[in-house]
């Protein structure tokens, strides 16, 4: 049997927390191994017992969502779901730079509840791809413009050019990755880019959907990637994908 998603709640105020540990407490493949008011409450716990999906509110009193979340991402304490009562597109930007895996408003129905925490535990983007690409892109474009002043960019990739906005400048890291890619993993990666599901790729590509499942965790474990959302910031970083 399949053990069920742990999940680790993270809210200042009781009521939220305690209306969320009550809609996830019926569902049988998700248990509540534990809740904090705060972030640091929170860090000091999952350090003990990690969780496989955190629900992390944005705006707490001391040390702010977005802070922790960088902690429990880069310590591997899990992935996290970003709430907030706010739908603004700087705290989805602030979200996914932190590393977050998804984002969602505490207005959500239990049924959205279920089906982003299961996305995200399952390596996926939790976000619709209108709002998720450009943001992604935006966080491309502000870490293109940093290795470029910071004369990082070393390389570019086959058919960019010197003198256009579609040049695509590559570090060493980076380069390294991409030889490592398959045509047919590059492929299946693009599509990632478009918003396309694991389904949709298999179709677009007549493969069945246990290859694509095959081919994205390569491409995860190749681009060091944690989730979809990560893959896709490598694959519009080195042209892989461009903006549209």
């Amino acid at each position: 049997m399949t053990s069920p998603l742990r999940v680790f709640l993270v809210d200042d105020q009781h009521m939220v927390r305690s209306g969320f540990s009550m809609v996830l407490s019926v569902e049988p493949g998700i248990d509540v191994v534990g809740e904090a008011s705060n972030a640091a409450e929170a860090l000091e716990k999952l350090r003990r017992e990690p969780a496989d999906v955190v629900l992390m509110d944005i705006q707490m009193p001391g040390m702010s969502g977005l802070t922790a979340t960088r902690h429990v991402v880069d310590e591997g304490l899990g992935q996290v779901i970003m709430l907030t009562t706010f739908d603004r597109s700087d705290y989805l930007f602030g979200a996914l730079e932190a590393g977050a895996s998804g984002f969602l408003l505490k207005t959500a129905s239990a049924e959205d509840l279920v089906t982003a925490i299961e996305a995200v535990a399952d390596g996926q983007a939790l976000l619709s791809p209108e709002v998720t690409l450009p943001l992604i892109r935006r966080i491309v474009d502000q870490n293109t413009t940093h290795a470029v002043d910071h004369g990082d960019s070393q390389a570019a990739p086959e058919g960019s050019t010197s003198d256009g906005p579609s040049q695509v400048l590559l570090s060493n890291d980076d380069v390294a990755v991409l030889e490592t890619l398959s045509e047919r993993e590059k492929e299946v990666l693009a599509l990632m880019a478009e918003g396309r599901t694991n389904g949709e790729i298999a179709e677009e590509l007549f493969l069945g959907l246990a290859t694509i499942k095959t081919h994205v965790s390569r491409i995860f474990a190749k681009t060091s990637s944690r989730d979809r959302v990560q893959a896709v910031i490598f694959a519009y970083r080195t042209g892989i994908a461009r903006p549209v």
